[in-house]
C-alpha cells in the first residue's frame, strides 16, 4: 500500500500498510509521536478492486477521526469527552448528508427541470458549488488556514520520499505542496462522477431520489477510487490527466506553503511510520 496521510490539529497522520503514527506539536514546542491502530480485520478487503474504494475510505474516516481527537488532546493539553466527540461526529455527517445530498436534490427540484439527465447536472452543479464554496469559506479561518498548512507539508514530505530523497527536510521543502491522490481530489471527481452514476435513478419523487443516491454512494466511491488509483500510478499518463488535474488544481485552495516546523511534523511522522517505532509506545522530541 502506498503512503499515505491526513492533515490534524497542529500536526500530521501518516499510515504506512497496517501501520499508523500521527506527530503533534504540543504547547512546550515538541513533537510527540505516537501510534495509533488503524481498524482491524480490514486487510484482505483492502486489495479487491471495487471493494477496497468503500473500505479505504471507512478506514481513513476512523482512523482521521481518532487522529483528530488525540491531536487536540495534544495540541491544547486538554481531552475531549465522549459526548464531545460522538456529537461531533453526528455534526459532521448531518453537514455531508443535508448539505451535500439532501439540499441539491431539494434546490434542483423546485427548477422547471425536464429529463432525468438536465436535472442531475444542475444537481451535481449545485453540490460542486457548495463544496467550493464551503472550502473557500472555511479557509478564512485562521486554525483552518494552520490545517491546510499541515496538508501542504504532508504533501511534500511525501513527494520527497517518494522521489527517493528519504527523510530530507531540505528536499521536502522543494517539494510540491500538491499530490494526484489527494482526498481533496478524490472528494471533487466522485461529485462529478455522482452526476452520471445518479442517472441512474430516474423518480422525480423526492424521497426516492434522496434515499437512490444515498445507496448508490458506495458505486461513487468505488468507481472513483479505482481511476484516481490509475492517476496516483500513472500520473503522466495522457487519458487520466483529465481525471486528476481539477483536484489538483482544487488542491491550490486546501494546502498551504508550511514553515519549517511543520514540515517538521510532517518528517517526524513519516520517518516513525516507514522504519517502525514500538507499537504501543509513543516518543517525544524537540
Amino acid at each position: 500500500m502506498a503512503i499515505g496521510g491526513q492533515a490534524i490539529i497542529e500536526g500530521v497522520l501518516m499510515q504506512n500498510g497496517d501501520r499508523a503514527v500521527i506527530a503533534v506539536r504540543n504547547p512546550a514546542g515538541e513533537i510527540v509521536v505516537e501510534d495509533i491502530s488503524p481498524p482491524r480485520g480490514l486487510g484482505r478487503w483492502r486489495e479487491i478492486p471495487f471493494i477496497r474504494g468503500p473500505v479505504r475510505l471507512y478506514e481513513m474516516l476512523a482512523l482521521g477521526l481518532r487522529a483528530l481527537s488525540r491531536s487536540a488532546e495534544i495540541a491544547y493539553g486538554q481531552a475531549q469527552s465522549r459526548g464531545d466527540f460522538v456529537l461531533t461526529v453526528i455534526l459532521a455527517l448531518g453537514l455531508v448528508i443535508g448539505g451535500f445530498v439532501v439540499l441539491p436534490v431539494f434546490l434542483a427540484g423546485w427548477l422547471p427541470l425536464r429529463g432525468a439527465l438536465l436535472f442531475n447536472l444542475v444537481e451535481g452543479l449545485i453540490r460542486i458549488a457548495f463544496f467550493l464554496l464551503y472550502i473557500v469559506g472555511i479557509s478564512y479561518l485562521k486554525d483552518v488556514r494552520r490545517l491546510f498548512q499541515y496538508h501542504g507539508a504532508e504533501h511534500k514530505s511525501v513527494h520527497a520520499f517518494e522521489a527517493g530523497k528519504g527523510f530530507s527536510l531540505e528536499a521536502a521543502k522543494r517539494a510540491s505542496p500538491l499530490h494526484p491522490r489527494c482526498g481533496t481530489t478524490f472528494v471533487l471527481f466522485s461529485a462529478v462522477l455522482m452526476i452520471l452514476i445518479f442517472s441512474l435513478i430516474p423518480s422525480r419523487v423526492f424521497w426516492i431520489r434522496v434515499v437512490g443516491r444515498l445507496l448508490l454512494l458506495p458505486v461513487v466511491v468505488s468507481v472513483s477510487y479505482e481511476i484516481l488509483r490509475l492517476g496516483g500510478k500513472y500520473p503522466n499518463f495522457p487519458l487520466l490527466k483529465p481525471f486528476i488535474l481539477p483536484g489538483l488544481l482544487l488542491q491550490r485552495l486546501t494546502t498551504r506553503e508550511p514553515d519549517e516546523g511543520q514540515l517538521e511534523v510532517a518528517m517526524a511522522a513519516l520517518r516513525h511510520a516507514m522504519e517502525g517505532a514500538s507499537a504501543a509506545s509513543s516518543s517525544t522530541t524537540s
